[in-house]
């Protein structure tokens, strides 16, 4: 596969609650990533910066789904790491209940049987959404204790937005346990989205689709999506990425196009283990 053309934009606010943003994103094709951190000032900002440092060290180079899963793993490792001794940092100078932790979201374009592909990752909250024929599915699932309720059907999604613990995650970077993130590997794809709950918690999943399906430059969408996640309320920091492929479609990746529901589990695949 020839490397294809990405065309990305990226926004970011603090929103009108918070004073800090502890967002952080990373636009460096092949790899692209949002982390939305935890923990305060000096906390969560920089937990978040942490695991986009790991990340950018992925950039410019080329990988398939077995490779890019090894990458984008080696890299949550080393942003786990790093944020732990961050944080074992400053309960040594005194401050024991100090905690920094992140979410993260990521998304490298692969080469898959000669096709562009997307490898998504997440961990927590911190959302992928793909856009095709006009279509917007949620690619990646929160990891979250209102996620685990609506599982288990006790809540609805709709009151999902407003429980009390809807921001309280339960696999994030931080912390003493490694938190195992979820693969998937994305076999069409129009527009990819990658978002902090900033976003996702202001704006319905029809107003997210009708940006993206709007807005033609990616950096238009990116804006409207953090600005539209502001005007409704901005109470937390909203950040999203927007990239699309040049040119992918059912004739670049050989193949007739498939449901935009479809979604190819790396887990699944029996040599993609990093």
């Amino acid at each position: 596969m020839s490397h294809p053309e990405v065309r990305y934009g990226a926004a970011s606010d603090v929103g009108q609650v918070r004073t800090v943003n502890e967002d952080s994103f990373l636009a460096a094709p092949p790899v692209f990533v949002v982390a939305d951190g935890m923990g305060g000032h000096s906390g969560g900002d920089v937990a978040s910066r942490l695991v986009v440092e790991e990340f950018a060290r992925l950039a410019e180079t080329a990988y398939s789904p077995v490779t890019a899963r090894a990458a984008v793993y080696d890299a949550l490792v080393a942003a786990q790491q790093r944020i732990n001794d961050f944080a074992e940092e400053h309960r040594r100078a005194g401050a024991a209940s100090w905690f920094a932790g992140t979410t993260a979201v990521a998304a490298v374009l692969v080469d898959h049987e000669g096709a562009p592909r997307w490898l998504v990752a997440n961990l927590g909250d911190s959302r992928a959404y793909r856009l095709v024929d006009g279509a917007v599915d949620q690619v990646s699932v929160d990891h979250s204790v209102v996620q685990e309720l609506v599982d288990a059907g006790a809540i609805t999604v709709a009151e999902m937005a407003t429980h009390p613990e809807r921001h309280v995650v339960t696999r994030a970077l931080g912390g003493p346990d490694a938190a195992e993130p979820d693969f998937f590997l994305l076999d069409r794809c129009d527009r990819l989205l990658l978002c902090s709950d900033g976003v996702t918690g202001m704006l319905e999943d029809d107003q997210i689709a009708a940006v993206l399906g709007v807005e033609q430059e990616p950096q238009d969408a990116a804006s409207r999506l953090v600005s539209d996640a502001v005007r409704a309320g901005g109470l937390d920091n909203a950040t999203a990425v927007v990239v699309d492929v040049v040119g992918w479609g059912p004739a670049a990746a050989g193949a007739p196009p498939r449901s935009a529901s479809l979604e190819d589990k790396l887990g699944a695949l029996p040599d993609a283990q990093p």
